[in-house]
Order: structure tokens, then C-alpha cells, then sequence
């Protein structure tokens, strides 16, 4: 791939692929490190993009698996030697005219969610992400992730059931 088919990809699609990075890794420095890895790889391979065949399902395929096999890593370095990590979230500032009991409770169902959709099976968790977050159609997760559309569908069913249950489970009712 040439420097110009990359910087056109990049200007294509690549905030989407950012958007991604961000929603796997759930830390700001990892999903840059991921987004600019990506696009490295697919600067390094020697493949032209097609561009009546969708390309950015193959930049969202390289960036999940890239994930994946640095997930791995990091599991066979933890079995070696465990390590912590330190939580930096930032505090957000409420509007004037926005209601802080509102406000604070939104702001613990979405942390809640998040930390629902980070402990589920990276089967579900995928799909979920690229769904709702990346706006991507059933087919193309299903070329990512390599399984058919109908286990694509399966998945995010079974995925929005098991967060609406943990949920239900915390005390949230809707």
C-alpha cells in the first residue's frame, strides 16, 4: 500500500477506526497506539485497497486483531509477572441549567455500562462495539470478526440481554 492510498484511507474512515481503537482499548494512549499501529501494518503490507469492496472493514479487521494478539501478550506477561494499573478518569463539568442529581446518575449508568460491556465475553463485546458505537451494518462485523451475519445478529442480541440482566441486577430498573 502506498503512502497516498494510506493518507487517503485515513482521511476516509479514519476517525471511525479511532472511534474503535478508543472503545476496545477504554484508554486514550492504548487506542492511539492501536490506531497508528493499524495503519502501519497497512502501510507495510504490499495490498492495494479495494475500493468498490469496502475498505474500511479490512482497517477495522487489522485493528482487531491487532488488539486481540496484544491482548494475548499482555495475558502471557501477567502469568509471568502481574502488574497494576492506575485509573486517571476525568471529571466533567455540569452545565449551568443541568441537573446534578440527573447529571451524576446519567453519569454512573454510562460508567456502568461501560464496565458491563468491558467484563463480557470478547465474543459479545466486539460486535456491541461496532454496532452501536462505529455505526457498522451486520455484514461488515461479520467480515471483521470473520463469522456469518446471523451469529453477528445472535451475538448483539444475546450481548444487549446479558447488559439489560447485569443491569437489572444492579439495581436499575428502566
Amino acid at each position: 500500500m502506498t503512502a497516498e492510498e494510506t493518507e487517503r484511507c485515513v482521511d476516509e474512515f479514519g476517525t471511525d477506526i479511532y472511534r474503535f481503537c478508543l472503545k476496545l482499548c477504554a484508554d486514550r494512549a492504548d487506542a492511539e497506539d492501536l490506531y497508528q499501529q493499524t495503519f502501519l501494518k497497512a502501510l507495510e503490507k504490499e495490498w492495494t485497497p479495494d475500493w468498490e469492496r469496502n475498505p474500511r472493514a479490512l482497517f477495522f479487521s487489522l485493528a482487531y486483531n491487532l488488539w486481540k494478539s496484544e491482548r494475548r501478550k499482555q495475558a502471557r506477561r501477567n502469568t509471568i509477572a502481574p502488574g497494576s494499573s492506575f485509573d486517571d478518569e476525568a471529571e466533567t463539568v455540569l452545565r449551568s441549567g443541568e441537573n446534578i442529581e440527573e447529571g451524576y446518575l446519567h453519569k454512573e449508568l454510562i460508567a456502568e455500562v461501560r464496565q458491563i460491556i468491558q467484563t463480557l465475553p470478547e465474543k459479545f463485546q466486539v460486535p456491541l462495539i461496532l454496532f452501536y458505537l462505529c455505526d457498522c451494518p451486520v455484514e461488515q462485523i461479520a467480515a471483521v470478526i470473520k463469522k456469518p451475519p446471523g451469529t453477528v445478529k445472535s451475538r448483539l442480541f444475546r450481548g444487549r440481554n446479558l447488559i439489560k440482566k447485569r443491569l437489572g441486577d444492579a439495581g436499575y430498573e428502566r
